[in-house]
């Protein structure tokens, strides 16, 4: 199954365009928040199952601030990340997505891209932004995450160019 995994798009979707033009057409899609209202829109575009929860700028949604998620042989939990206070560091998320039996974890906010296997029972990781990247570089950024029923998934930290 390819995943196509974004965030922070801010209601600003031509990247997010692109970034399907360059993947191809996934499987499903994930979005990590801060969406600005452009769901539908969003949804319309990928043309597969869209996973989404709201973040710190979704304001007036009903997203939910967190979901869990079975994708083959992986359980993931989703979120925007500002509750677990991820800008200082990812241990209150890495608990949360335990105590929820998930072997992935998957936050936006700080708009850098980042993914940590080194923990064998948990992966982490963050797409960055697709709309104002904060890394350096600044190029905007998100996720490919390909699984198999019983293989160890495969992520592939992408950028497109700046414009």
């Amino acid at each position: 199954m390819k995943i196509l995994i974004v965030s922070d798009t801010h209601g600003y979707d031509d990247n997010l365009k692109k970034a399907l033009e360059q993947t191809g057409q996934p499987d499903c899609m994930i979005h990590l928040g801060d969406s600005e209202g452009s769901e539908e829109h969003m949804r319309s575009l990928a043309n597969c199952p869209v996973y989404m929860v709201a973040g710190n700028c979704d304001y007036f949604t009903r997203l939910p601030v967190s979901r869990v998620v079975d994708l083959d042989d992986c359980r993931v939990f989703m979120t925007h990340g500002h509750y677990y206070y991820v800008s200082v560091g990812v241990r209150d998320l890495a608990e949360e997505a335990k105590t929820n039996s998930c072997n992935v974890a998957m936050f936006g906010h700080t708009h850098r891209p980042f993914i940590d296997e080194g923990d064998p029972a948990l992966t982490i990781l963050n797409p960055g932004s697709l709309s104002f990247p904060r890394q350096e570089g600044r190029k905007p950024s998100y996720i490919v995450m390909e699984t198999a029923a019983g293989q160890r998934p495969v992520y592939r930290l992408c950028f497109l160019e700046k414009n």
